[in-house]
């Protein structure tokens, strides 16, 4: 823990870290004024698309805390940035909320339901039979498939679990016989991007999150120090089935710096 403690910088998950749905996680709070009056280096790195950084400042002001829209890094803004790497100037037909289309706007990349180069799918509460039709016949005819993040299943209040990115791209793939590309954890662009805004080496960094197939193994593969918390999806039996661990297990992020 006193080597944690040490680091520079920190990579932090939200959904099953900091919050689930609208409801703040026991020792957020602490742990977050810890960060910031012990002048240390954060980002939080989302899979979720749903919103924008500054969406996502202002939920948390909301729950009470105060952190400034830079820091924050979403699978949206991974996957625009991604594509417009790729092939400047693009086009994407998008199954996703509006933070998902304005990350894609802010690269340049813009809309197209006829003949698009990629078909982008992110975590949305507006799915439907009508649009994974629309996909599937535009994928059979080109365009590249791709996926904001890797997760199938999200948490949110009352111990619910929703269907997540993955689970939506699915039938576009069985459909299609065609695999999509992923962003967000544990993509290594995903990675190198947090490290990026922390200003420091993998080596400075830890990475605290709630999943071992993304935040873990991420911070695993990237050479960060890992610390996963029990407070999203994961147990302590769950851990159990993976062939690798975390550098050390917490209820929650409180407990960092009780």
């Amino acid at each position: 823990m006193k080597e944690i403690m040490e680091k520079h910088g920190f990579i932090c998950d939200m959904d099953g870290v900091i919050y689930h749905g609208n409801k703040i996680l026991d020792g957020v709070k602490e742990f977050v004024t810890w960060l910031i009056e012990n002048d240390k280096k954060f980002v939080f790195l989302t899979n979720s698309p749903e919103k924008t950084p500054h969406e996502l400042s202002m939920k948390l002001e909301r729950m009470g805390l105060k952190v400034s829209a830079d820091h924050f890094y979403t699978s949206a803004m991974a996957t625009a940035e991604f594509l417009s790497g790729q092939k400047p100037g693009c086009t994407a037909y998008v199954i996703g909320e509006a933070a998902l289309t304005k990350a894609l706007y802010d690269q340049g990349i813009y809309m197209n339901d006829v003949n698009p180069d990629y078909v982008v799918v992110g975590e949305t509460s507006t799915y439907s039979f009508e649009k994974i039709t629309k996909a599937t016949n535009l994928v059979l005819k080109g365009a590249k498939l791709i996926g904001t993040n890797p997760d199938t299943t999200a948490p949110t209040e009352g111990d619910r679990i929703i269907p997540d990115c993955k689970a939506l791209v699915a039938p576009i793939e069985i459909a299609t016989g065609k695999q999509a590309y992923y962003l967000g954890k544990p993509n290594p662009l995903m990675m190198r991007s947090g490290f990026h805004r922390l200003g420091c080496k993998s080596e400075d960094a830890v990475i605290i999150g709630d999943r071992m197939d993304t935040d873990i193994i991420a911070g695993i593969e990237s050479g960060a120090t890992t610390v996963l918390v029990l407070s999203g999806v994961s147990t302590r039996e769950t851990v159990e089935q993976f062939p690798y661990g975390p550098n050390i297990i917490l209820n929650d992020v409180g407990e960092i710096v009780e």
